[in-house]
């Protein structure tokens, strides 16, 4: 494989939405995503009253590459080697004698190293993006609620009610029935809780296309959402800058392979239509799979094997499955990479401010103090020896399957198309794919 990386080899470039192209005011939404689903919890499903109360500490828990074990209640951070580095029973930290007699030297048993996925699905959850994480801290919150009420209680059976609460909040038809708090506080309120793009990125989309590639936009958000997201961060002509626009992408399933493929749809009035046997020509599509997008890019192209470059967020949803099952480029968005910078609150001046003001939230992309590096960890040493280093589980994932990882489109938005990155690679060092290269967020 080459050793480097450049946008003018590649005849496609796809992107995801949501936490890519769309850049989130973490602090904001976060509360937002946690607030819709304690509200479901308690008001639906007679949850304690105390989790819609948060203080700003609490948002701390918060850290991608987590997974929650969905029968008692414990949360994980692995090592690259599918042993524990740290974990939680609800949001109570094991002390490390705790972790040494719970877990040891051994992997994980959940652990399924020859896999994408860090864990046996239905037994477990993986935290990895912005959209989840409120999730995790809610969580974590009911297990300490339950063990509390239940005096030690050591299994649970709450996942059904945080599944129920997804459902309610953002089934397909919840953003024109003004189900839920979510898609009716973005509507009233885009501006509290998007970043529009910067003209930088909207004139880079237009170089894009204008060298010939092919735009795609694959999200698994529907078209109503979509289109109110798309019309405020890039404008109301923004289906101009797109060939193929695919929404309800249901990913990772999009890259599934046959039988499993969903075949492609038809859009009136954001209402899905019949099912096409195949994909003929450029334009607004729901569901699908990359099987039949790339004979429609072969078409497009005139090339037997058009080169796809993928961009996301997601590693469970966007670069793992456009990788493995598709062998597309990706170019995983990690805002973590923004290290200390991070995002800061936003605030109302005084005098607009309310009697009750709402906990200010840790961004989501910053150091959590609880679980440490998003990277890498230090493992206690034995004898005298002094704790060594290691690399994360969520570490690894990056740089086997990603080309590249960069803190926001931004970030590359004014570099020439031929650039050359650095890509990822067994040759070249870990930390070599990332782009630029921010040493602060790789060390512990």
């Amino acid at each position: 494989m080459a050793q480097h990386f450049s946008l003018s080899a590649c005849d496609a470039v796809g992107f995801d939405l949501d936490h890519t192209l769309c850049r989130y005011k973490l602090p904001a939404s976060a509360r937002l995503i946690y607030n819709s689903f304690a509200q479901f919890l308690v008001k639906e499903r007679g949850y304690d009253k105390e989790l819609l109360t948060l203080t700003p500490e609490d948002w701390d828990f918060c850290c991608k590459g987590l997974a929650l074990d969905l029968e008692d209640g414990t949360f994980i951070k692995l090592a690259d080697d599918g042993t524990v580095l740290r974990a939680s029973h609800g949001t109570k930290m094991m002390s490390p004698q705790t972790l040494a007699e719970a877990y040891g030297k051994k992997e994980w048993k959940r652990f399924v190293s020859d896999t994408g996925t860090p864990c046996h699905s239905g037994k477990c959850y993986f935290y990895d993006n912005y959209f989840d994480l409120p999730g995790a801290l809610l969580c974590a919150r009911v297990v300490d609620s339950l063990t509390k009420q239940n005096r030690g209680q050591k299994t649970f059976d709450f996942w059904k009610d945080i599944v129920a609460g997804i459902q309610h909040n953002f089934k397909m038809s919840a953003f024109k029935e003004n189900c839920g708090l979510y898609f009716p506080e973005i509507k009233r309120n885009p501006g509290k809780y998007l970043h529009s793009c910067p003209e930088s990125v909207r004139k880079w989309l237009w170089q894009l296309k204008n060298a010939g590639k092919i735009i795609l936009l694959i999200t698994s958000s529907h078209s109503d959402y979509c289109r109110l997201l798309c019309n405020y961060i890039l404008g109301n002509d923004f289906e101009d800058l797109f060939d193929i626009v695919i929404t309800n992408a249901l990913k990772p399933g999009f890259f599934s392979h046959f039988p499993n493929q969903r075949p492609f749809r038809t859009l009136e009035n954001d209402e899905e239509q019949e099912a096409l046997p195949s994909l003929d020509k450029p334009g607004w599509y729901s569901q699908g799979n990359a099987a039949h997008l790339y004979d429609l890019l072969k078409k497009m192209t005139g090339k037997p094997e058009p080169k796809v470059v993928y961009f996301g967020d997601s590693m469970h949803s966007d670069i793992f499955p456009a990788r493995h099952y598709s062998n597309w480029e990706t170019v995983l968005i990690l805002e973590e990479l923004r290290g200390e910078e991070g995002e800061a609150e936003e605030t109302e001046p005084l005098e607009k401010r309310g009697k009750y003001e709402e906990p200010k939230v840790k961004p989501l992309n910053t150091l959590s103090k609880k679980w440490g590096s998003y990277f890498i960890d230090s493992v206690s040493g034995q004898g005298n020896k002094e704790d060594a280093l290691v690399y994360t589980w969520s570490s690894k994932r990056i740089s086997t399957y990603s080309t590249i990882a960069i803190p926001s489109i931004e970030a590359i938005a004014e570099l020439p198309l031929d650039y050359k990155f650095t890509r990822f690679s067994p040759n070249n060092s870990k930390t070599a794919g990332y782009y630029p290269l921010v040493q602060d967020a790789l060390n512990p």
